[in-house]
């Protein structure tokens, strides 16, 4: 538990009021005892506000030191209380809490107020060397004021520093957690334009041979099972990522290269013909470059599904050349390319799975028709 500063600045106006206690006993004929008692009141309340109100304490207490100067006569009983150190650590309060500007006013109020003290008080030449040693008491006021003030000032330098370094780290968590709703939402995208497009093209085709040829219609509604079920598995895997506490979890494997085949087959089936060629070394991939290949090529063929229309076919052309992987999608078809440059998310997605492996995509209609993507993505440790 944090004990408050004024539970301390008590004690301290405690033990100089029992230090001041015995005077009380010994006062000087020539001192009035209320201006006695008044003086020690004075001085030990101010101690007790001393950072509560440095200023008001401070003069508080200066006042009562000159009023102790002119009430009380000479005599080696009322020279010097121990109350009147105190001048001392207001002093040492102002430089620490308040400022070297005001903490200099008071100095000089103290000097004047101390020379008058010594020179008509003591008288000369016995007041030098009691005014030397006040001086030499102020002085180390003002330097553990000093010291105090710099430590305190670099206690909250490095309070405000934490600060700020736990907002950037909380701005980093959320931005991080931004970037992988993102995307979690491209892998989403992904996932459900896909299967949507191959499912609604096979629904399409088995309405319209259900009576004429049940074995197509057979076939057609055998892959919407499929690509329903894998695309929930892929939901799944994605909405896993969102509840995973940190235990292990059972998801299915991420999609890679590997799984380039699989894809072109289910593409076929829905009725676009697609050459596919698949050179160099591909399995050996980071799992990261490897699912970037993918969705793109599964983006490419989902847009040749929806727009390039009736009787398209499609190429897909996957190549490792030494240090990177070039893409080559192209298909033919008679849809309008303009479905594809304003087609959303899809070619946004593809250019940033790009980008984020330090690549680059262009993609955009041939001269004589069709669509085509192009990609280049560097393999690290090539």
């Amino acid at each position: 538990m944090k004990r408050h500063p004024l539970a301390g600045d008590i004690i301290i106006a405690f033990l100089f009021a029992l230090m001041e206690l015995p005077l009380f006993f010994e006062i000087p004929s020539f001192v009035n005892p209320v201006a006695f008692t008044l003086v020690a009141v004075a001085m030990i309340g101010g101690l007790v506000i001393r950072r509560l109100n440095p200023m008001l304490s401070a003069y508080v207490i200066l006042i009562a030191g000159l009023a102790q100067l002119v009430t009380h006569g000479p005599g080696p009983n009322a020279s010097v209380r121990m109350i009147d150190f105190a001048l001392g650590i207001s002093l040492y309060t102002l430089v620490t809490y308040v400022g070297r500007r005001q903490a200099l006013l008071y100095l000089l109020w103290l000097g004047i107020g101390t020379t008058v003290w010594a020179f008509w008080r003591i008288t000369f030449p016995d007041a030098i060397l009691p005014l030397l040693v006040i001086v030499v008491i102020f002085a180390l006021c003002w330097v553990l004021g000093e010291f105090t003030g710099a430590r305190k000032a670099y206690h909250v330098e490095v309070e405000a520093r934490l600060a700020l370094l736990e907002t950037e780290r909380d701005q980093q968590a959320r931005i991080a957690v931004g970037e992988e709703r993102a995307r979690i939402a491209r892998e989403l995208h992904d996932v459900v334009a896909h299967a949507v497009s191959v499912i609604v093209v096979q629904a399409d085709g088995a309405a319209y041979a259900v009576r004429s040829n049940p074995e197509m219609a057979e076939r057609a509604v055998a892959t919407i099972s499929a690509t329903g079920r894998e695309a929930l598995t892929e939901l799944r895997r994605l909405l896993g990522v969102l509840r995973d506490d940190g235990a292990d979890s059972d998801m299915a494997p991420q999609p890679g290269t590997q799984s380039i085949s699989e894809l072109a087959e289910r593409v076929r089936a829905v009725g676009v013909p697609v050459r596919l060629d698949l050179t160099g070394e591909l399995d050996d991939l980071p799992a990261g470059v490897g699912l970037g290949i993918y969705r793109i090529v599964q983006e490419a063929l989902t847009n040749t599904i929806k727009h390039a229309g009736p009787g398209a076919t499609a190429s897909v052309k996957v190549a490792r050349v030494g240090d990177r992987v070039e893409l080559d999608i192209t298909d033919r078809g008679t849809g309008k390319a303009l479905a594809n440059v304003v087609g959303g998310n899809g070619l946004i997605g593809m250019r940033e799975r790009a980008n984020v492996f330090g690549g680059s995509l262009r993609a955009g209609p041939e001269p004589e028709g069709g669509w085509r993507v192009r990609a280049i993505l560097p393999v690290s440790g090539g």
